[in-house]
């Protein structure tokens, strides 16, 4: 038997293969399916099962692709309502692979039709569980992002958590392995673990959602508090994952399409497409495209694309390092942004010797703007990372909204932005720039470097304007 986590880092996703016998599962695939064929078929295996824990929200998966290439069979839960052939498993089905089984546990809560998956060894011996967004390391999936579809309230969907985490989860042996569908960084939990695997009996010590002795009341009310927005793209992922997408094949062949500055240009013009730079930030500062927004490929880049692009169905013009181009595209399209149309050959040199016109972002470094009076500073990190230590006087706008507080940003002076080490407010700053504003300054390596001035640094330093 094998079992192999593939985790993404820029999703804090991990997908699943696991061998048995010649025979092998897939579980919560990313969109790109190439790796796990590839793995099948070194080991002279066939890929039987794909297994989807639940409609994901924060990802395309790659289920659909992956079934249509090999002919394995697609398993949801209970209460999966897909557009597409594929086995909605009865609560307590069991699948045989090789010489293991692996068991459909209904646990709705996070979703209606959350599943966990229970992997039973060539013994019968409970191995591990494949537990999705129902059960983090640290944590467990948010109750609020099925509510809308399914005619329910955050706190009803939590009450169905506890009681899948109670019923179905905790009775389970300590030893079973646990396989969840996220870590820290994903947007579908609150306070995840850095880790990726742990036992079980170990959560039941240190995740607070699992207390032996807490009520049910607690447990909504705790699972609940602080839950912030989800992102707007999660929609549209879910609806791609219940009703099928294009093949990826065919978006990389769009969107590695390359073009020549004055195509670009043209194109640019005629279609209204973003042009997205996902260089580094420091080439980004130095020299970029008028008006086109910066996120990097080398930050979480899909996850700010769907956070603060929001429709999917945008076109993309890249500004990106010629090798690095099919990995861009394919970023994109995890997060449902199949519209990428095209790329600068050449990168931005050869705009530059086009003889079109360049753009930068002017920064001051934290000692230099310490030397100033009373300087208006814009911090754009998230309201608990402002609440938690902050420039004392500084207004806190964080990324995710400031395209709702534009009209609030100083007009008749010069303001200065940071964030914890440059990355975001390099973000920010294209934002505000393809705006028309450009009055502001970066502040070279945020946070960070900020900590190592005279300014005076305290703890929940004013109101946020995050709403």
């Amino acid at each position: 038997m094998i079992i192999e986590q593939i985790y993404t880092g820029c999703l804090a996703q991990g997908a699943y293969y696991i061998e048995s016998d010649g025979e092998v599962a897939i579980i919560d695939p990313l969109r790109e399916v190439k790796n796990y064929i590839d793995k099948a078929e070194e080991s002279n295996a066939k890929i039987k099962y794909i297994f989807e824990t639940h409609f994901h929200a924060d990802f395309v998966s790659g289920h659909v692709t992956l079934a249509e290439k090999t002919g394995a069979e697609i398993v949801y839960g209970p209460d999966a309502n897909p557009k597409f052939d594929c086995i909605v498993a009865e609560d307590s089905q069991i699948f045989k692979l090789g010489n293991i089984t692996i068991t459909a546990i209904h646990t709705p809560g996070h979703t209606l039709e959350s599943t966990t998956y229970l992997l039973k060894d060539e013994l019968g011996k409970d191995h591990a569980i494949f537990s999705g967004d129902t059960l983090f390391l640290g944590d467990v999936g948010r109750p609020d992002l099925a509510q809308k579809s399914a005619h329910m309230t955050q706190e009803d969907l939590a009450g169905m958590l506890y009681e899948s985490l109670r019923n179905k989860i905790m009775p389970l042996n300590d030893d079973v392995i646990v396989y969840p569908a996220h870590g820290a960084g994903s947007a579908c939990g609150k306070n995840m673990m850095k880790e990726t695997v742990d036992t079980l009996g170990n959560q039941k010590k240190v995740n607070y959602a699992l207390r032996a002795d807490m009520t049910k009341d607690e447990f909504i009310k705790e699972v609940t508090d602080g839950l912030l927005p989800p992102p707007a793209y999660f929609p549209v992922n879910v609806k791609m994952n219940k009703e099928g997408y294009q093949s990826i094949d065919k978006v990389l062949k769009q969107g590695s399409r390359a073009l020549d500055p004055k195509e670009f240009e043209l194109i640019a013009g005629e279609t209204g497409a973003l042009v997205l730079d996902v260089r580094s930030k420091s080439d980004f500062v130095n020299s970029h495209i008028p008006r086109s927004i910066f996120i990097g490929l080398d930050g979480s880049f899909a996850p700010w694309v769907g956070d603060l692009i929001r429709d999917v169905e945008t076109q993309i013009l890249l500004v990106v390092d010629e090798e690095r181009v099919e990995e861009a595209v394919t970023r994109l399209s995890r997060v449902g942004f199949d519209n990428t149309i095209g790329y600068l050959r050449g990168g931005i040199e050869s705009w530059r010797d086009a003889g079109f016109e360049l753009d930068s972002i002017g920064q001051i470094s934290a000692e230099d703007l310490a030397k100033l009076d009373a300087p208006a500073i814009i911090d754009v990190r998230k309201e608990s990372e402002f609440n938690l230590l902050g420039v004392a006087e500084a207004a806190n706008i964080p990324l995710t909204n400031i395209n709702n507080h534009l009209q609030e940003l100083p007009s008749d002076e010069t303001f200065f932005m940071h964030c914890a080490s440059g990355f975001r407010s390099v973000i920010a700053s294209s934002i505000l720039k393809s705006r028309g504003i450009h009055n502001f300054k970066d502040i070279r390596g945020g946070m960070a470097a900020i900590k190592d001035t005279n300014f005076e640094l305290i703890e929940n330093s004013c109101p946020s304007l995050s709403k």
